[in-house]
Order: structure tokens, then sequence, then C-alpha cells
């Protein structure tokens, strides 16, 4: 999962869209493919087996080969992204292992290469050997891969070949590990934030992009047309950087609600009834829904510069506004309590927590096979419950804050998004009871939501602090709470 506000998720609704786009990139590679001098033979069969494989393992060798010119080379390359495309599982994960396995560096070239440099002598010699090494040590996999580069959408080509590695590798498939990491870095040399475009996101702009803010939207679920057209209405930014060998794809977006005052609840941001205001008369942006949309993108950041861009670009549109802050999700919280409340039971409460929970277990005859606070937790429709709300307010906002600002992974925030935040240089503001009731803000978070405030003056010593000493910048009200937290 990347550092944002949380992963891509699959969608039936995604599902179809992507298809489409997959379609559209077979059919515009068709002619391409055609132009190539010499056959690649009949199609594979959609798993790939061995027999299949072998012929593959030719058609790749001649396109590292690049016999009969530009054009030819574009054929074999399109050809081979059309068979890849064409593959179910099965059979793309026996194409990536053919390509891992049989096109990475030559070891007697590596040694031979290496030992000529431990000879050189001159000046002159050393370079020349160093030289060699280099292309020695690029494997043939890479020299394939880019080749995609010069085909119409093959850049988008290779960020999804490498979501396809991604969940091949966290299936366990080491031989592909580092396939993946060869992709990643040409993927990082190319996506470097100096060639990407900011972009404001309109109601005006192409149906095609706003089908795909949809589609792609991670942190909370666009539903339909009338929902996007109201997260876009006047008092509502939308910015996502592009690149521009993918221009009409965004890489990462961010969802911007003009408000008054700091707000501490989603579902009236989210709210297509809610009367929309005059953003001159704003003094709040809030940064409510941050999306990666390309899973083949993950561990490349750019989500960092998109915040700080967004900021600058808000403050010079509008003056007025002068707080900065997120209304952002707790994604790893319930899963940290729940190991805390297995591990410690009622021993995670103070005294007076204990006492109202006993109390209400009595009254309301829970079983008590389970620890209180997970009890609680149980009820069905708990945050319409206020005699039930109230116990569980001092708890939960007490051990929140202590999840936030006190446990550890390493030197970094445990939670993702408060370590995506905290890095960007943001403060932990304030942490908000019942801020997300949907069924989703439960599940991860037990309802709670937190503000991280960007302060202009104060981001580039938080990051220093964060990143250089692993110092968590948050407000006296969180770090009361926290040193409460047990």
């Amino acid at each position: 999962m990347s550092d944002a506000q949380t992963a891509v998720p699959e969608r039936a609704g995604q599902t179809t869209f992507l298809d489409r786009t997959l379609q559209n990139l077979r059919s515009a590679w068709r002619d391409i493919a055609a132009a190539a001098r010499e056959a690649v033979g009949a199609p594979p069969r959609p798993h790939l087996p061995r027999e299949d494989a072998d012929r593959l393992k030719q058609h790749m060798r001649a396109c590292l080969e690049g016999r009969g010119g530009e054009v030819s080379a574009r054929g074999r390359a399109a050809a081979l992204g059309r068979l890849y495309l064409g593959l179910d599982r099965v059979g793309r994960r026996n194409f990536l292992q053919v390509l891992a396995g049989e096109f990475g560096t030559d070891a007697v070239m590596v040694d031979e290469a290496a030992e000529r440099m431990r000879q050189a002598v001159t000046a002159q010699e050393r370079r020349a050997a160093e030289r060699t090494l280099r292309q020695a040590l690029e494997p043939g996999r890479l020299k394939l891969l880019t080749q995609f580069n010069g085909l119409p959408e093959g850049v988008k080509f290779l960020v999804d070949m490498r979501a396809d590695l991604l969940s091949f590798v966290k299936d366990g498939d080491p031989v592909l590990a580092g396939l993946e990491e060869d992709l990643k870095g040409l993927l990082r040399s190319w996506f470097d934030i100096g060639f990407l475009d900011l972009r404001r996101i309109t109601w005006d702009s192409p149906a095609s992009l706003l089908e795909k803010l949809i589609a792609y939207e991670a942190v909370h679920a666009i539903h339909g047309w009338e929902d996007l057209k109201n997260r876009l209405d006047r008092d509502r930014r939308c910015f996502a950087f592009f690149h521009p060998r993918m221009p009409d794809e965004p890489l990462i977006f961010v969802e911007v609600a003009l408000v008054e005052a700091m707000s501490e609840r989603i579902q009236p941001l989210l709210d297509q009834n809610a009367p929309v205001l005059d953003p001159q008369h704003t003094d709040t942006a809030i940064f409510y829904s941050i999306s990666n949309a390309q899973r083949g993108l993950a561990g490349i950041s750019f989500g960092n510069f998109l915040i700080k861009r967004v900021v600058d670009l808000l403050a010079a549109e509008l003056p007025n506004l002068k707080t900065f802050a997120t209304l952002s999700p707790m994604p790893g919280f319930r899963r940290w309590l729940d190991a805390a409340l297995a591990e410690s039971g009622d021993g995670l409460l103070t005294p007076g927590e204990r006492d109202r929970l006993e109390a209400r277990a009595r009254e309301r005859g829970w079983s008590r096979e389970r620890p209180l606070l997970a009890e609680a937790l149980s009820v069905p429709r708990w945050p319409e419950d206020e005699p039930l709300c109230a116990d569980l307010h001092e708890p939960l906002m007490r051990l929140g804050a202590r999840y936030l600002v006190a446990e550890r992974t390493g030197r970094r925030a445990r939670d993702p998004v408060a370590h995506f935040h905290l890095s960007n240089g943001a403060r932990m503001e304030r942490l908000n009871f019942l801020g997300d009731v949907s069924e989703n803000g439960l599940r991860q978070a037990a309802g709670l939501m937190i503000n991280y405030r960007y302060k202009l003056p104060d981001i580039e010593a938080n990051h220093e602090a964060y990143t250089g000493e692993g110092k968590i910048m948050a407000s006296a009200a969180l770090r009361g709470l926290a040193r409460n937290g047990g």
C-alpha cells in the first residue's frame, strides 16, 4: 500500500472500466504489430504453456537483437505487448517468469568486465572498462522493457505490468522480485517530479477523465455522476498530477473542500444536499481525499509534492484561506486496537472507563465473552446509541491518540496515513470522535478521524524533524490525550 490516504480499491465498476482501457490498448497496437517484418507465429494459449513459452523466448530475443530497423523493432515490441495483454493471470505470470529468468545479466560478462576494470592502468583504460561494466550490468529484460516507451500508451502498459508484478511478488514469487525492482527503477526515473504536470479537474473536464475519477477514488467512494458533480462544485477543488506520456491518466489526485472552520466529520462534506458556500467567504481548505490512481506506481512517491503545490495554488487563488488541513482516516487503528485488546483485555481501560462499561454491560446483558471495549464496539449501530457513545468517547479518544503519537514501526509512525502527512511537513492537530460513521470508517478506525494541519511557515521544519529525527509534531491537546494513553 502507498503512503497516501489508502490504496486503489478493487471494485466491479473499476474492473469493467479497466477492461475497456485494455481493449483500447490492444487495438492501438494492432497496426504497429502488423508492420513487423517477421511473423511472430500463432497467438499463444491464454495460460502460456511450456511449448508456447519456448516460442515466446525466441520472440523476446528477436526484440533484443533489433534486426530490421526501427519500424520492425516497434512492430515486434507491439506484438509482444499484445501477446501479454491477451494472456490470463497464469499466462502473465509465466510470461514474466520467462522475462525474469532468461533475460537477466550475464554473470560471465560481468566478471570479465569487472576483471578488466581491476587491471586498468591508465585513466582511459579505466573509463573504457567502467563503460563495459555498466553495459554488462544492464539486464536484457530492462532493455526489452525500455522498448515499450516508444509505443503509444507504452508507459501506461509498463505501469500496469508492474501492478501485475507486485501482486505476484506479494504471493511469494522470488523469481519475479528482481524484475519488479528493475521496472520500479525504470519508472522512478521516468516519473521524476520535474516531468509531472499539475492540473485542476473541473466538471468541464473531459468525460473520460471524470469517469476515471469515479473509478480511481480510493478513500470515499464516488456514487455516480451527481456525487461527482457535488465534489467539483464551486466550493470544491480537485487537482491531479499527470505525466506527459500518460496525459489522460491521473497519477494521484486530491479533493479539497472550502469551508468555514476545520471540519471534524466527513459525512457533512460528502452530503450532496449541503449548501454550496461562496469560496471568497471561506477560511479553511480541507483535504479530505487523496487517491493514488496507478497501482503500478506504488512506492514511487510524489504525493508530498502534490500537497505542497496545491497549498501554494489555493493560497494564491484565495487569500482569505487561513487554514490548510486534512480530514484523514486512521486505517490501521482498529487492527492495532484489536491486537492490544487480545493482549491486555480490560487492562487497556482506566478504572473509570472500566466501571462505566461494566455498568453498561450489566444493564444490557452483554455476554462478557470478550473484553468490555470489544463488546461495546460489537453493538450494532453503536454510533446512534447516545449512552454507549458517551461511554466510548474517552477510551477511544485516549487510545486513538496513543496509537497516533506513541506507536511506531521503527522510527516512523505506525499509521501509514500519519507517516505520509508527517513526512510532508504536517502537524497532528485534532482527533475527531465519530468523524466517519460509515461502515468502512467504523471497521478501520472505530469512527475516528484526524485533522493534519499544514501551516505554511512550519512545513519544512516539521518535515526535517520527522524524517531526520523521527519526531512527531502534534498539538498540545493530542499530546495530552496520548500521555493518558498508558
